[in-house]
């Protein structure tokens, strides 16, 4: 059940607790295709990585990064945050092959 729409919702990510501030680092190179505020998931940057992958960065206090930006892996692509449907500072991480969304542990673990 969702913590603030008190509805059930397939969660499509994983939340990684942080203290609010804490940098978040680009999982793999590609191009920044949203750097905005984006619905629920508040201030977020998608990166499209090629081949049908992506990956979703939600709920951030603050983006350093735009829209058709290339990153590598590692660099700086925004700040830990609570914005959005959000219960406490945390970043909301998503992997989506050919826009679906599938388990992200599948790539952290790599």
């Amino acid at each position: 059940v969702h913590p603030i729409l008190g509805t059930r919702r397939l969660h499509t990510g994983i939340d990684l607790a942080a203290v609010s501030g804490s940098p978040i680092s680009a999982a793999a190179a590609g191009v920044v295709v949203i750097a905005a505020r984006y619905g629920g998931y508040g201030n977020a940057v998608v990166i499209d990585h090629g081949g049908g992958l992506a990956t979703l960065y939600a709920h951030q206090s603050r983006i350093v990064v735009s829209k058709g930006q290339s990153v590598a892996k590692g660099d700086l692509i925004g700040y830990v945050g609570c914005t959005g449907l959000c219960t406490g500072p945390h970043l909301h991480f998503e992997t989506r092959e050919n826009g679906s969304p599938v388990d992200p542990m599948k790539y952290l673990r790599g």
